[in-house]
């Protein structure tokens, strides 16, 4: 499985390079070597270079020019990395959260981006924010939520 990782959004220059908006603050998804998958144009990219500047400035393999370049605008998806410290959204989706006393609390079907936390959106309808996560495993997150969190 695939997931997300950016979009690129419009050609640069004439040497093929492309304005890249990365979802993603992981060094290895803009290391040369890094392969991504799209719908429009090659369907696997290899990356070439990347350089920030506001977005990324990125250069794929093989594609030489401006109008190669223009084909490839859209989402960009790669393989998922692992990282067992790290908590993953398409991991998350899906398990069961449960309290420090034990009490499934229900399943998290969508993950949003909050101002000062993400949130856990569960199918009761209760938003739990991630900073709350004190242990995790397939299908099963543990949180520590303050008192009166799951009253309302």
């Amino acid at each position: 499985m695939n997931l997300e990782v950016g979009r690129v959004r419009r050609a640069v220059g004439i040497k093929g390079q492309v304005v890249v908006r990365f979802y993603t603050d992981r060094a290895e998804r803009r290391e040369p070597g890094t392969v991504y998958e799209t719908v429009t144009g090659p369907r696997a990219l290899l990356e070439a270079s990347a350089r920030p500047d506001g977005d990324w400035t990125v250069r794929f393999e093989g594609v030489a020019d401006r109008s190669g370049a223009e084909v490839l605008r859209g989402l960009l998806w790669a393989e998922p990395i692992v990282d067992p410290e790290e908590l993953w959204v398409h991991e998350l989706v899906g398990a069961m959260v449960v309290d420090s006393e034990g009490v499934e609390r229900g399943r998290i079907t969508e993950v949003h981006d909050g101002a000062a936390s993400d949130l856990l959106v569960l199918d009761t309808g209760h938003l739990v924010p991630v900073t709350f996560v004190v242990e995790h495993e397939p299908g099963r997150v543990q949180v520590d939520v303050p008192e009166g969190l799951f009253d309302l």
